[in-house]
């Protein structure tokens, strides 16, 4: 009786750009591995564009579903990375697939799991290859700290309310206004659901046209963007973009804020320090 295989392929966003890894590909090689080794395809599962470090995925979800996992006996892969890049996900993922007495087949590995010696290479494998991407991990994000340490480009994609990048810089637009009404508002004594309230009345929206409430209000007012400063992580970096609010106002509003919090471990506000301020001022000078 022969073996019947689910097919399965996945690539990242930044592993297509990176590396062209293609889905076709790794789908056309595992098909001539299983007519070279007499395996029956009983059914091609891929990903386009998920990261392997989780299970949340929805091709590897279908695959192992009740229904989907009756049509096959073993797993077949080009790469061992291409179904997992954290180790303790994989060896679940090979736990469950004895408890269903099935098999896992990685083709240019040459890793096959019906045997001792196969699932003792398939394990360390992994371990390299959960390494490779933690260290993979690591090194994006101290690049993406150096450069908020060196340089003024813009960290993220997405600017805050009030703001617009044009050219690669920090520029406000009319949203800064409403910014402005926020602040004035709770610095005059409005709760944020009065603001909210106030807002929505009036027909002003966030910028995905969604209403106001107590939640978006409060990173607006948490967010030192307003009184000239990016935050990144722990740094901060001077913008020279127009401001809503002073230094001064936005500790003030800080203050007030926590204030008005009960649990004494979380009464702790993050305010623009001297220290703070002068650390990116001097930053901004080096450049």
């Amino acid at each position: 009786m022969k073996k019947r295989a689910a097919l399965y392929a996945r690539v990242s966003t930044d592993e297509q750009a990176k590396f062209g890894y293609s889905l076709d590909v790794q789908i056309e090689k595992m098909r001539d591995f299983c007519f070279i080794q007499d395996i029956e395809i009983a059914g091609e599962y891929t990903d386009d564009g998920f990261s392997g470090r989780n299970v949340r995925r929805k091709a590897y979800q279908l695959m192992f579903s009740k229904e989907e996992r009756k049509k096959w006996d073993c797993i077949v892969v080009l790469k061992m990375d291409r179904i997992h890049r954290n180790s303790r996900n994989f060896m679940a993922m090979m736990d469950d697939l004895r408890k269903h007495d099935q098999t896992f087949i990685s083709t240019m590995d040459r890793v096959n799991t019906d045997n001792a010696v196969g699932r003792f290479v398939m394990d360390i494998m992994q371990r390299i290859a959960q390494l490779e991407s933690e260290q993979i991990g690591e090194r994006t994000y101290l690049g993406m700290r150096e450069k908020a340490e060196t340089t003024q480009e813009i960290m993220g994609f997405a600017p805050a309310f009030g703001y617009s990048i044009v050219n690669g810089e920090l520029t406000s637009n009319s949203e800064l206004d409403v910014v402005r009404s926020i602040f004035d508002m709770y610095i005059e004594g409005s709760t944020l659901n009065d603001i909210a309230y106030r807002l929505n009345r009036s027909g002003i929206l966030t910028r995905r046209g969604n209403p106001w409430n107590k939640f978006n209000l409060r990173n607006i007012l948490h967010n030192p963007i307003y009184a000239g400063y990016m935050r990144w992580d722990d740094l901060l970096q001077k913008h020279s973009a127009q401001v809503a609010v002073s230094v001064e106002e936005y500790n003030d509003v800080q203050n007030l804020m926590a204030s008005k919090v009960r649990d004494p471990n979380k009464n702790n506000p993050k305010l623009l320090s001297e220290e703070r301020i002068k650390a990116a001022t001097y930053l901004c000078k080096m450049l």
